[in-house]
C-alpha cells in the first residue's frame, strides 16, 4: 500500500477523499445511523439478496433481470430483487457474465464459456444454446500437431482451448465478435455466429483479469502482471488479426478491473493499491483514490463511476471534464465487493440502479441520483 491512510475512522471512512487533482471533496453528509446514506433521502439501499450458495463472483444486467453467477454452479436470474429462475452448468464456477442480445455468454473455472438462451414461451426456462469451443472443433483441430501450442514446459495444449478459469468477457456486437481472458494469460476471439475461436493472443506473463472492447477496433486487457495493454483489430474473418499498439499502465500491483465509458473515450482500472486510474483517449487523465483496500470492480453510468473494494465499500464518484468527486459511500455489505453493474432506474431519468455482488453470498440493490 503506497497511499497513507492514518486519518480513517472506524467506519473506513476517509474525511479527505481527494482526486488526483486534488480538489477538496464534495463528502455527502456520513449518517451512521443508515448505512446505504448517500445525499438524497430516497437514495441508497434498496434491497439485499441472498442465496447461501457462495460467493458472488460475477453478475450481469439487462431489462430489469439480473443474472449472478457464484461459487456453485449455478446462474440465478432475479427479478424485482427476488430469484425469477436458476439454469445449471455442469461444471466450472461461473467467473464473468455477459449479455448479447438475447443471449447470455457465462465464463467459467474450467477454461470454457456457455451460451444460454430463454424460451420464447416460458422466460423462466433458459437452455444452453453453445460452448466455446465447440466439442466438434476440439476433435477437428487436436487431428493436426500445428493446432498444439506449449502452455508449459513439456505440456501442450489446443490453441484454441484456454487452458484455465474464464476471467472476463467482452463483446464487440458490431463485429460479432466475443472476446474471452483467461488466468492462462492469453485472450482468444471468437465468431459469436459459429462459434469458431479465430484467434489466441499471447497478451500477458500472468493471469488476464479484464478484457474490454471499445470503439474501432481496439481491445484492453489488464493484467495480474500489473499492466493494460492496448491491441487494435485489423483484418476480417480468416486474416483477423489484434495487433499489439501501446502499454497504458505497468505497475507492481494488480490491475484487477477495466471499463470503458458508452462514448468509448475513458478507460477506468482498478488495482489492487485501491487506485483507480484513468485514460481519456489512451491519455493518462490522473487518479481517483478513495479506497484503502484493493479496487475489485468498476461500472460506469453517465458521468457517474462506480468502485468496489475489498474495503466492502462502493465508492460512487462524478466526474466533470477530468475531476472526479466522491459523491457517496455506499456501506452495508460485510466483504469484499467482487462485481458491479448498473442500470438506468426505469422509474426516474437522472437514478441509475446499482447492483453489487460480495464474498459475503449477497447482492445489493441501489438506487443512486446523479
Amino acid at each position: 500500500m503506497h497511499s497513507d491512510h492514518n486519518n480513517i475512522d472506524d467506519n473506513g471512512y476517509e474525511p479527505n477523499r481527494m482526486s488526483d487533482e486534488g480538489s477538496p471533496m464534495l463528502m455527502s453528509p456520513w449518517n451512521q445511523s443508515s448505512p446505504g446514506s448517500t445525499t438524497s433521502p430516497e437514495d441508497g439501499l434498496i434491497g439485499s439478496m441472498v442465496r447461501e450458495e457462495g460467493h458472488v463472483y460475477s453478475l450481469a444486467a439487462t431489462r430489469g433481470l439480473l443474472y449472478t453467477g457464484s461459487d456453485s454452479k449455478n446462474i440465478h436470474v432475479w427479478k424485482n430483487m427476488k430469484l425469477f429462475t436458476t439454469f445449471k452448468s455442469n461444471s466450472g464456477l461461473v467467473k464473468a457474465v455477459i449479455i448479447s442480445g438475447d443471449k447470455i455468454f457465462t465464463g467459467h473455472q474450467d477454461g470454457k464459456v456457455r451460451v444460454w438462451k430463454s424460451n420464447s414461451k416460458d422466460s423462466r426456462v433458459y437452455k444452453r444454446i453453445g460452448t466455446f469451443p465447440t466439442l466438434f472443433d476440439i476433435l477437428k483441430s487436436s487431428m493436426k500437431s500445428k493446432n498444439y501450442v506449449e502452455v508449459k514446459r513439456h505440456h501442450t495444449t489446443l490453441w484454441i482451448k484456454h487452458c484455465d478459469a474464464v476471467s472476463c468477457l467482452a463483446i464487440d456486437e458490431e463485429e460479432g465478435l466475443l472476446y474471452t481472458g483467461s488466468w492462462d494469460k492469453t485472450f482468444k476471439v471468437w465468431k459469436i455466429s459459429n462459434s469458431k475461436c479465430l484467434e489466441s493472443v499471447k497478451a500477458h506473463d500472468d493471469a488476464v483479469n479484464s478484457i474490454v472492447s471499445s470503439l474501432d477496433g481496439l481491445v484492453i486487457t489488464g493484467s495480474a502482471e500489473g499492466s493494460v495493454k492496448v491491441w487494435k483489430r485489423e483484418g476480417r474473418g480468416k486474416n483477423m488479426k489484434h495487433r499489439y499498439m501501446q502499454t497504458l499502465l505497468d505497475q507492481e500491483c494488480v490491475v484487477t478491473a477495466l471499463v470503458v465509458s458508452k462514448s468509448g473515450s475513458i478507460v477506468y482500472c482498478g488495482s489492487s493499491d485501491g487506485i483507480v486510474n484513468f485514460w481519456e483517449e489512451l491519455s493518462h487523465g490522473g487518479v481517483i483514490k478513495g479506497h484503502k483496500l484493493a479496487v475489485l470492480c468498476v461500472a460506469v453510468g453517465g458521468n457517474l463511476v462506480f468502485s468496489g473494494s475489498a474495503d466492502k465499500t462502493i465508492c460512487v464518484w462524478r466526474r466533470v471534464g477530468s475531476i472526479h468527486t466522491c459523491l457517496s459511500v455506499l456501506t452495508g455489505h460485510v466483504g469484499p465487493v467482487k462485481c458491479v453493474a448498473v442500470e438506468k432506474d426505469a422509474e426516474s431519468s437522472d437514478k441509475w440502479v446499482v447492483y453489487s455482488g460480495s464474498l459475503d453470498k449477497s447482492v445489493k440493490v441501489w438506487r443512486v441520483s446523479e
